[in-house]
Order: C-alpha cells, then structure tokens, then sequence
C-alpha cells in the first residue's frame, strides 16, 4: 500500500520537506540567537552606563567616532554655546517635555551638541533658559546621531523655526551654517535647574522594536516548520484513504457520456413520419 511513497512525485515532495524543516529550524534557531544577542547587549550597555557614570572624563577626539565601545563614555569638551534648539515631544518618567539643545563652538572649528536638559510641557509653554555665556566646559556622556524614527525619535518635518525632531548631524545641517559633530552629549547634571537628560543606549543594543521583530520572526519560522511536518501528513493520509476505498472497490467511478442514439432508432423514426 506504501509503494506510492517510492513513484517520483512523492520523491519529490519528501525532498521538499527533509529540506524544508531543517533550513526552517536553522532560521528560527538564527533570529533567536539575534534576539539573545540583543539582550545581552542591551543588559552590557547598562552595566556599561552605570560603571561610565564613574570613569574618568575623556577629550571628545579620543572617543570619536561613536560605537557600541564609546556610547556613554565621559567625554569633557570647552567651547562657548551658540544656537539653541528645542527637540519637542521626548519623554522622561512619564511625562511629555522637550530637550533643551545647545550647540556648542569647540576649537576644533566644529560645533557639539550638548543636551542641557529637559522641560516639561509643550515648547513655548515655559520660559527655556539662555545658555551660560563665555568660555564653558561641560562633562557628560557621549551619544550617537539619532535615525529618525526609531527609538521613539520622531520623524515628521515641518517643525516650527528653532525646533528639531532628532539630534544629528544630518538633521542639524539644514538648519546652522555651519559643521556639526555627528555625535552629542548629554549633561551628567540639568543645566539652569533642568531636568537632566540620562543616557540612551547605543545603536542595535537595546530592547528595542528590531529586538523583538527577531523574536517573532523566530516563532514563524518554527510555526512554518510544523506548517510543513502538518502538510506532509496530510497529504499522506488521504492518499492511503483513497488507495485503501479503491481496493474495497469504494472509490468514485467515473461517470460515462450519454450514449448516442442508434441509427435503427434514426431510420425509424424517419420511416414514420407521415408524408404530406
């Protein structure tokens, strides 16, 4: 009864599935392996920012450019503040406000921005602090451009003048005159009694959406396995089904055509018509 297993259409549908499952086990296994690493990462990075919070500040030219090793690390820079920007619609325990940033003219010909702190409230809604005047030097954690849209960075444009939806040098470019680090730091203590802002993780570290988008890739890729093993027996079965009704002689005859009318039945017919 098992022969059909051996006829090449079932030979290539057992190919099918003995590489099916393992290549859908592999991927489920690698996005879950993603996800862990994710994890793990993003409990270094806390670790890391916690033990940064303690370490010696470091010149700004030794942890550029910023990766997972230098986001969060102390960096100490001098230069006088310039523009001051607002970055609405950030978040701090809870509550709506947004980053006061101020970016900062170092020698170096570049300008830094420093997160100074955070207000409450929507922008205009309180009076934002001027910058300290003359020659400044801040300390504080190092952090990464921002992508918009991700992370909770906002992506809309059309900001009112003197607002910005993310803290890079891509966005920032369009709005001074001049050349932007692609980095910025936030402030270990608010300036002008602000609310100081803590330190983000580092790029593809943190728990975030990415993070468990390989999470749920990982349960498809099981669910396609089990997809497959589910299919196989299906098929299987009705298969047996039908050659097990076709030896009980159970299986759907096949419906023959109308027979034709003979020709006697023809001639017939024709001889008994009546002739007018």
């Amino acid at each position: 009864m098992y022969r059909f297993l051996l006829t090449p259409r079932w030979w290539g549908i057992n190919l099918f599935v003995l590489l099916a499952i393992p290549f859908c086990v592999f991927m489920g296994s690698w996005q879950l392996s993603r996800f862990e690493a994710r994890v793990e990462d993003h409990r270094s990075a806390e670790e890391r920012a916690a033990a940064d919070e303690r370490t010696v500040a470091r010149p700004l030219s030794e942890l550029l450019p910023v990766d997972k090793e230098t986001s969060g690390d102390q960096t100490t820079v001098s230069g006088r503040y310039g523009e001051q920007l607002l970055v609405p619609d950030r978040e701090l325990d809870g509550e709506r406000g947004s980053y006061v940033l101020t970016l900062l003219h170092t020698d170096g010909g570049k300008a830094l921005p420093v997160v100074r702190g955070w207000l409450p409230g929507a922008p205009g809604a309180v009076k934002v602090p001027e910058p300290p005047r003359g020659e400044v030097t801040v300390t504080g954690a190092l952090q990464a451009s921002e992508n918009p849209g991700e992370n909770g960075v906002s992506a809309r444009g059309g900001l009112p003048a003197g607002q910005t939806a993310a803290i890079s040098a891509a966005s920032l470019v369009n709005l001074v005159p001049y050349e932007v680090y692609d980095a910025w730091v936030t402030l270990n203590e608010g300036d002008s009694g602000m609310r100081a802002v803590p330190v983000s993780a580092a790029p593809d570290t943190g728990l975030d959406l990415k993070a468990f988008q390989n999470l749920g890739y990982t349960g498809e890729w099981f669910v396609f396995a089990g997809f497959v093993v589910f299919m196989w027996f299906r098929l299987f079965r009705r298969e047996v089904e039908f050659l097990r009704d076709a030896e009980m002689g159970l299986a759907p005859a096949q419906t023959s055509p109308v027979p034709a009318q003979a020709p006697s039945d023809a001639a017939h017919d024709t001889d008994s018509t009546p002739v007018r």
